[in-house]
Order: structure tokens, then C-alpha cells, then sequence
């Protein structure tokens, strides 16, 4: 709602702080897709190098699961990244 608003910087804000949350409580799955948004929001912005070096240790952490919807988005975005 804020990125269509163009309230950008609150925007990532709250994904930094989604983040963060995930993080502390150990749900991966969770800092998976806050790290996702935060990192489209960076390639929106035109830093693509950065939303690649910052989500791709995320998205390695995983090692199984690829099937799942999640993780299929987080390696298309990879591939985009690229």
C-alpha cells in the first residue's frame, strides 16, 4: 500500500522490520519473503547489484523445498537478478 502511494522509504522500513522479526524468531520461510520484497523494491529502484548480493545468501540458505511456491518466486528473482 505504501509502494503505491509512494511512500517508498516507509516501505522499506517495514520490510527492514518484517526482516529483523523473522530473523530474531528463527522463521525462515518468513525472512525468505521479506527479504524478497525488500530486494524487488531494490531492483525497482535500479540497484539491481544490490538486491542480488543482498537476497542471494538468503535464498541459499534453503535446501530443499524448491518445489515449493515460495521458493520458485525467490529462484525466479534470482534468475532476474542475474
Amino acid at each position: 500500500m505504501l509502494l503505491r502511494q509512494g511512500h517508498t522509504e516507509a516501505a522499506e522500513e517495514l520490510y527492514r522490520k518484517a526482516l529483523s522479526i523473522a530473523q530474531e524468531q528463527g522463521a525462515k520461510l518468513w525472512e525468505l519473503r521479506a527479504a524478497m520484497s525488500l530486494a524487488r523494491l531494490r531492483c525497482d529502484q535500479g540497484r539491481n547489484a544490490q538486491a542480488r548480493d543482498f537476497f542471494a545468501p538468503v535464498y541459499g540458505w534453503f535446501t530443499e523445498g524448491f518445489d515449493t511456491a515460495d521458493l520458485k518466486e525467490a529462484k525466479a528473482l534470482i534468475d532476474e537478478l542475474a
